[in-house]
């Protein structure tokens, strides 16, 4: 089919491309490049390549002579291609109208050059290479191989991160803003009108475009299913299959009328290995690793990845992530299953992740922590999917053995509360049996959970059970290790006496057996009791000596709970410069291995210390602060009381010395910030000692990070327009900025602010 200035109504009706404006923009300045000749719009099936050729086709069509479109996966692909090596010959438009280029270039969008029309395609498109007046933009799964192509390879749309704080906290203004889910809004509102994103949905609908990978088709296929099931609803639907979409439009390729159809497409052409490979990997959970699956040298694996149906997802430490795309995954598991092989796959997928969790043990509290502790968390969902398939079989002390496996990880990652569940559900009343030597060591993690999430006489009630399990069994490691961890518990529930008798006697029996690291551990909690005490002396003694141990076994989350504990005893002695030291650090390591857990309290206690030794960094404060309410958030814990009434003291303080703007845009800053931002927020900070000559005067420094930039940018001479162009802000935004500015430095014009900028240096 053939146009000379409009497209044919066979094209179907304009349509809406959303979240593509950057795609857009390139494929159209590529195809308007003269030296250009072929364009192949790349990506998976169902991912929207046809709809953005023809919607750029659509716009810039006018520019050309000359525009064909076919549609090379068509039954008469032979005959439709035959005649496109006379293309060029074909005559060009003799004129033009009013605001359109007179050219003599042909257009020619070639569609769907996958599978049996792949042949055709690229030997149409050989024969056209000779005539620089033909513009091919094709649309393919794959590259096409033709000399000269250039690739514009289309992603799914992003999908929401994380809620903070579980879906019942997702924010629709905020979640709006992402283009998966602004899909699934505006095809929502065309299969009901009254379709609304709300806070009561926002977070199925989160939900919903991240269990379909931000794939437009099925985004939209699932917008159409809220005409039968409400949104809370879908995601149910979803998890298991989502395959279970379809009721794409009549008119519509077969392929796109449902996802199982999409799914059996995009695979067709597969050999045998490669289709085995993706049937095995389809158990496992999205961001596995090459090594983790065992795949480092599977030459399956480059096919999969270039049809597009095994997709990177991430990188951890140089090592891809991986996942199975969507609906494939679901289609492949399908196929598994009705060949018989799913369970077998399922066992040797656990029995994997069992061996990569055991195996990581010993290097867990030494010199590999940081790398296997952010290899387990990345590898987290198939961890738990493992744990899974050993419950169901059956197999408790399997199941038993990797729980306790994920103590640390589990700590580090936040995940308090599973933790805990997993404790009661295989060593509690009603349990499968199992020997009391484990269920005394899944007692003792209990009640670190517990303790890790603010309840510290559940903490010891646990710890308590834990050792009476025990006595029984005779290991004097092990009741040594879950005596420093009662004690811990007693400290934080207010009981130093009690802390203090069973401390002393872990502590000696632990450095007796030679147990370097728990005796370092019930000695930096013996220091704690001693510094409740009032006897500073002996409890730095104590604590000099875990720190020096446990750098010396390179245990760094250890270190940092034992630094913390220095700092707040360099506080008892008005030391603030040896207290900002030593949190700076345990920020360090904390951020080396992505601790979750006691990030929070970390940051809190930095903020309490930020406020004492630099009061004019009080933005920052009130960032740091937001941040750390809403990382504890997300893993339920609990804010002791002296702590609590500590933040909210602070947080008065600061509402009250901060124009109350200022607070607001701080604490929502703080709100968005992940916990790796957040550190580095913390470690950008002026240091106690640093003197205030060696930046911003004490007046600029209440100024936020922006308004310094536009402080000093204003200094040079700047226009409003020329900073937001700089900034990438609104000039809008500039002139509130600059407003603040002249308040805050008691300026009254530009000039009298580039005089205050120079007086910093």
């Amino acid at each position: 089919m053939s146009t000379m200035g409009t497209l044919p109504a066979a094209l179907g009706p304009v349509t809406e491309l959303v979240g593509r404006e950057l795609e857009a923009a390139m494929l159209r300045e590529r195809l308007r490049d003269p030296l250009v000749q072929l364009v192949t719009v790349t990506g998976r099936a169902g991912v929207g390549k046809s709809r953005l050729a023809l919607e750029v086709v659509r716009e810039i069509c006018g520019e050309f002579g000359r525009v064909e479109v076919r549609d090379a996966g068509a039954p008469d692909t032979p005959s439709a291609l035959a005649d496109l090596a006379d293309l060029a010959a074909l005559p060009a438009l003799p004129a033009h109208v009013e605001g359109r280029q007179e050219s003599g270039r042909v257009l020619l969008l070639l569609d769907g050059c996958d599978h049996e029309a792949r042949p055709g395609a690229s030997g149409a498109l050989e024969a056209l290479a000779g005539d620089p007046r033909v513009v091919v933009l094709a649309t393919a799964v794959e590259p096409l191989g033709v000399y000269g192509e250039l690739l514009l390879p289309l992603n799914p749309l992003p999908v929401p991160g994380p809620v903070r704080g579980g879906a019942a906290a997702a924010d629709p203004h905020e979640l709006q803003e992402v283009a998966s889910v602004a899909l699934f809004v505006r095809r929502a509102r065309a299969a009901d009108p009254a379709f609304a994103l709300t806070p009561e949905n926002a977070g199925a609908v989160a939900e919903i475009c991240t269990l379909l990978d931000g794939l437009p088709l099925a985004v939209e296929l699932a917008a159409r299913r809220l005409r039968l099931l409400p949104p809370h609803l879908l995601p149910v639907r979803l998890r298991d299959r989502t395959t279970v979409l379809s009721g794409g439009p009549a008119n519509a390729p077969g392929r796109h009328r449902s996802l199982a159809a999409l799914a059996e497409w995009s695979c067709r052409g597969l050999d045998a290995p490669a289709r085995a490979l993706l049937e095995w990997l389809s158990v496992y959970e999205p961001g596995f690793g090459l090594s983790a699956a065992g795949l480092s040298a599977e030459p399956a694996v480059d096919t999969l990845m270039d049809r597009g149906l095994l997709v990177v997802v991430g990188e951890e430490r140089g090592e891809l992530r991986l996942a199975v795309s969507e609906p494939v995954r679901s289609a492949a598991r399908d196929a598994l299953a009705e060949a018989g092989g799913e369970d077998a796959a399922r066992d040797a997928h656990a029995e994997r992740y069992r061996t990569l969790v055991g195996s990581a043990q010993a290097g867990l509290r030494g010199t590999g922590q940081e790398h296997l502790l952010r290899e387990l968390a990345a590898e987290g969902a198939n961890v738990t999917a493992a744990l899974r398939r050993l419950r169901e079989r059956g197999d408790a002390e399997a199941a038993a053995a990797l729980v306790l496996g994920c103590r640390l990880p589990w700590l580090v990652q936040g995940r308090l509360r599973e933790g805990l569940e997993w404790c009661d559900e295989l060593a509690g009343e009603g349990g499968p049996a199992l020997p009391d030597a484990v269920r005394a060591r899944l007692a003792d993690l209990s009640g670190a959970f517990a303790l890790a999430l603010g309840d510290p006489q559940e903490a010891v009630r646990r710890h308590r059970h834990a050792l009476a399990l025990g006595k029984g069994v005779g290991d004097r490691r092990q009741n040594a290790l879950v005596s420093a961890h009662l004690g811990a518990a007693l400290l934080e529930a207010g009981d130093p006496p009690g802390a203090r008798a069973v401390l002393v006697t872990a502590h000696n029996a632990l450095e007796a057996m030679g147990v370097t690291g728990g005796a370092a551990g019930a000695a930096a909690s013996l220091a704690g009791v001693l510094r409740a005490e009032g006897d500073r002396r002996r409890a730095q003694e104590l604590l000099d000596r875990a720190v020096e141990a446990l750098r010396r076994s390179r245990d760094g989350r250890g270190l940092a709970g034992a630094l913390r504990r220095e700092a707040a005893l360099a506080l008892d002695g008005d030391e603030p410069a040896r207290a900002d030291r030593a949190l700076r650090e345990a920020l360090r390591l904390y951020g080396s291995v992505g601790e979750r857990t006691e990030l929070p309290p970390l940051l809190e206690e930095f903020s309490l210390l930020l406020m004492r030794t630099a009061p004019a960094q009080r933005p920052r404060t009130v960032r740091l602060l937001a941040a750390a309410d809403t990382l504890r958030a997300a893993t339920g814990a609990a804010v002791q009381g002296e702590w609590r009434s500590a933040a909210e003291r602070a947080r008065t303080d600061l509402g009250a010395r901060l124009d109350w703007t200022d607070f607001a845009l701080a604490w929502a800053e703080g709100v968005r910030m992940t916990a790796s931002e957040a550190v580095a927020e913390a470690l950008s900070a002026p240091a106690p000692s640093r003197r205030a000559s060696a930046g911003p005067a004490p007046e600029d420094q209440s100024l936020t990070p922006r308004q310094v930039q536009v402080a000093l940018l204003v200094s040079e001479g700047m226009t409003n327009r020329q900073i937001a162009a700089r900034l990438d802000i609104s000039e809008w935004t500039v002139v509130n900025h600059v407003r603040q500015v002249m308040r805050r430095l008691g300026c009254s014009s530009r000039v009298q602010v580039a005089g205050a900028v120079g007086r910093w240096a």
